[in-house]
């Protein structure tokens, strides 16, 4: 079954593809990088250490921005989750639980329970998939009987938050931050304290740093290189900062932001609009671009992009609407794997051709 769910706050999100996830600063060694890597100041989200929780019959109480909230451990030992945030479903997934009921952002479709290919495996049920609208329906997720709302790595507001926690146990995002910026690392510690899996979120978190520092080691020529990640969409361009996974990631692989475009004022604290007379931020010495909305071909044929220096020379990494653009785009650690996987080698190659 089908139904359609978006918050109010989400639609500067889902017209961008929802930039996601806080990085580090990518200075100081692969290690270093990678182990600071999305740490928005709430290194502690779980008031009890997640399944910790000493109150009989309480899976879990955990400190989030709308305050502590308690998971109470169903009595056929079944969580019913529904997962509504960004990603927030191919977090638990990777944590060993199936939610009910799947936000379906990327629009993946019923075929891979609206996750990512790369998670899709891990049900062995079919869950509900929720399209995206203009609105919650919350009676239709009240139908869904939850234990527990995930609701992450969302757009924050408070009046939707009061009514889901009207009808199960809802964790949002850390105090702080921003909409749709959890980062990656507190969006899955949070998730696992609510499961009850504190530990086992630790372990994830440190496994998936560990794979991005091995990838920033196996190419120190990526160190300081300075780069861009940037979007078409509609008439207009992007450029991500820090708080989307997208630039993120490329951060901790030893790249550095390109000056004229750090020099950029945010519009949305991770995302800047880019005018037709300022395309030049893109022409860093390496560039990752991708379409939203647009295909491969209408990105290549864009007179603009097409007359950078870095496209002409072979220094760009243009992502068509497959896999890897949208494991670029989910930013859990699922996904992180398989940029890296197949990412790496094509930044590889245009950092090659800097020479």
């Amino acid at each position: 079954m089908k139904n359609s769910l978006l918050p109010l706050t989400a639609v500067f999100a889902v017209s961008m593809l929802a930039l996601t996830a806080c990085g580090d600063n990518g200075d100081g060694d692969a290690e270093d990088a990678a182990a600071n890597s999305g740490d928005n100041g709430t290194a502690d989200n779980s008031a009890d250490n997640g399944g910790n929780d000493a109150a009989e019959g309480v899976l879990a109480t955990v400190d989030h921005m709308y305050g502590p909230t308690e998971v109470l451990a169903p009595e056929d030992g079944e969580l019913r989750v529904v997962a509504l945030g960004w990603s927030d479903a191919e977090v638990a997934l990777a944590l060993g639980v199936e939610p009910i009921a799947v936000h379906d952002w990327l629009g993946f479709g019923e075929e891979t329970h609206g996750v990512g290919p790369w998670a899709a495996d891990l049900f062995n049920e079919d869950p509900e998939v929720i399209e995206r609208s203009e609105e919650i329906d919350y009676e239709y997720i009240q139908s869904l009987d939850p234990d527990l709302i995930l609701n992450v790595n969302s757009g924050y507001d408070q009046a939707e938050y009061d009514r889901l926690a009207e009808i199960a146990p809802t964790i949002s995002g850390p105090e702080g931050a921003e909409n749709y910026n959890p980062g990656w690392d507190n969006q899955t510690q949070l998730i696992a304290d609510a499961l009850g899996l504190s530990e086992e979120g630790e372990e994830l978190i440190a496994e998936t740093r560990e794979k991005i520092a091995a990838a920033r080691a196996e190419h120190p020529e990526f160190e300081g290189v300075e780069a861009i990640t940037g979007s078409k969409f509609g008439e207009a361009y992007g450029l991500s900062y820090t708080g989307d996974m997208r630039w993120d990631l490329i951060e901790m692989l030893g790249f550095q932001m390109y000056g004229p475009a750090a020099d950029m004022e945010p519009d949305e604290g991770f995302f800047a609009n880019v005018s037709e007379e300022q395309v030049e931020v893109f022409d860093a010495e390496v560039a990752i671009l991708f379409p939203i909305g647009y295909s491969l071909e209408e990105l290549e044929n864009d007179p603009l992009i097409a007359s950078l220096d870095v496209i002409r020379e072979d220094r760009a990494v243009l992502l068509d609407e497959g896999d890897l653009s949208m494991a670029f785009s989910a930013g859990s650690p699922l996904s992180i794997e398989l940029v890296l996987d197949e990412l790496t080698p094509q930044l590889a190659e245009a950092v090659e051709n800097l020479n």
